[in-house]
């Protein structure tokens, strides 16, 4: 069996983002950061970012509009073209908003167009599953087409599709809802229905090029949802993969996103143990609710922390209020995931929805307007600056209130991301392994600024950058 423990074994340099929560904030205990795999030998009384090694790839920090909430921004409750344009600059641009990366699609499963269903290319049972299937395309998919277009023509190019549960007919329980099982005799039925939902998308001119069969196989939920055990998840990989390869599709399958990132271990384990369905996946994929990602999956694969959004019950535009699903509490996830979880890519749940959303964006409900949460600059801090293909690299850092991630992007721009925990200001000095800048760009996001330049807390002299680092506070620094 594959596993990232024999990777990391031979790791000699990697990142410690640990930092102690502290005593005056208990908001700052929102993501308990682990130890990574590794630890550099450096002497802590100096941090230092070695640009020259190399840690994990990112592919990306993504979002989704599943459930009829792409149709939200092409205004399905009034929001106007202005506006439209607005949000979507905020979620895609690179220069004037979060240059998000990845659009992960909800696979249909329902003929019910409103909020909380998503339609069906397959709604009737074509009378058994070895009958001739009739499918049916609007070239909308609740929105999810032109939102898709749209996010090509920023450069968007990972467009990641999941189905939440196979068609009602396909199912133990005859309902697209509360769980149940595939039948085992649907299975390639099932198989050929996610293909076609990908091809249709290919004769949009958008390439699927992740595809995901489950989601949340590990909870039963009153909307659509399915359930699978790891075993059986093997034993549909083993029917979907060569589904895929014969239909000319470029895309490459994920699996599993379990609920839990716990949770999806056990499915990552069965995946590898199985050499024919090992080989099927490309992704591994799983979600966050049941606890953070303190450990990394045991696969040499990809791995991509596919969903997650903080618990609330009221729309929160705060960074820092304690109430663990402010700014903070996304910016701490994000560092987290990098780190102890090893992801290579970060996909939030919602980019924009309606009322007590804990989405990065609330639309009015009706209306042509919309407001914008620290989350949203949060994850935007991290999105705009570490692109497609950056890679992190190795950090060492003795200050435990200091939670530090950096990256050397394809470009050559390097990134260090610096989330100060604590309530006072700190100042700290680092030595640059693998080049230097003479005027780094700074800027801070807090309580008060967002993504905000401040050019005048960073400074370099030959190899050492020093940094003033605002209290509570995200701060990014990009040397070219």
């Amino acid at each position: 069996m594959k596993r990232l423990t024999a990777l990391t074994a031979v790791l000699t340099l990697a990142l410690t983002s640990q930092a102690a929560a502290d005593p005056a904030r208990p908001a700052a205990d929102l993501a308990r950061p682990a130890a990574d795999p590794a630890r550099p030998a450096a002497d802590p009384a100096r941090p230092a970012i070695d640009f020259r090694a190399g840690l994990q790839p990112i592919d990306g920090f993504g979002f989704s509009m599943a459930f009829q909430r792409a149709d939200l921004l092409h205004g399905a409750r009034g929001l106007g073209p202005a506006k439209q344009r607005e949000v979507l600059d905020l979620l895609f641009s690179k220069e004037k908003g979060a240059g998000l990366s990845i659009l992960r699609l909800g696979i249909g499963s329902s003929t019910d167009r409103v909020y909380d269903h998503m339609p069906t290319i397959l709604p009737t049972d074509p009378g058994g599953p070895d009958a001739s299937p009739t499918y049916v395309w609007d070239g909308w998919d609740g929105g999810q087409v032109r939102l898709a277009k749209e996010a090509k023509a920023y450069g968007v190019e990972r467009f990641y599709a999941d189905a939440w549960s196979a068609p009602a007919f396909m199912k133990t329980n005859g309902s697209e809802n509360n769980g149940g099982e595939l039948r085992p005799e649907w299975r390639q039925a099932y198989a050929n229905y996610l293909v076609q939902y990908a091809k249709f998308y290919r004769q949009e001119g958008i390439g699927i090029t992740d595809l995901g069969f489950t989601n949340e196989p590990d909870w039963t939920a009153t909307y659509a949802s399915m359930r699978f055990t790891p075993q059986q998840a093997v034993d549909f990989l083993k029917v979907l993969g060569p589904t895929v390869r014969a239909s000319g599709l470029r895309t490459g399958v994920v699996c599993c996103d379990a609920a839990g990132w716990d949770r999806q271990v056990a499915y990552t384990e069965a995946v590898e143990a199985d050499p024919a369905a090992d080989k099927v996946v490309r992704t591994v994929t799983g979600h966050r609710y049941s606890g953070p990602t303190d450990v990394p999956q045991p696969t040499d694969k990809r791995v991509w922390m596919s969903e997650w959004s903080p618990d609330g019950s009221t729309w929160n535009e705060n960074w820092d209020d304690g109430s663990g699903y402010d700014g903070l509490t996304v910016a701490a996830d994000i560092q987290n995931t990098l780190t102890a979880g090893h992801a290579n890519a970060y996909v939030y749940w919602t980019g924009a929805s309606l009322g007590a959303t804990r989405g990065l964006i609330q639309l009015a409900n009706p209306g042509d307007g919309y407001r914008v949460s620290k989350r949203y600059w949060a994850l935007a801090a991290f999105s705009r600056f570490i692109r497609p293909g950056a890679v992190r690299v190795p950090v060492t850092n003795a200050d435990p209130a200091l939670r530090i991630t950096a990256f050397r992007n394809t470009d050559g721009r390097r990134v260090i991301e610096i989330l100060n925990t604590a309530t006072t200001e700190r100042s700290t000095a680092f030595s640059l392994r693998g080049g230097h800048d003479q005027h780094p760009d700074g800027y801070v996001t807090d309580e008060t600024r967002s993504i905000t330049p401040a050019a005048d807390i960073v400074s370099t002299h030959g190899t050492t950058l020093t940094a003033t680092l605002a209290p509570r506070a995200l701060t990014t620094i990009i040397l070219d």
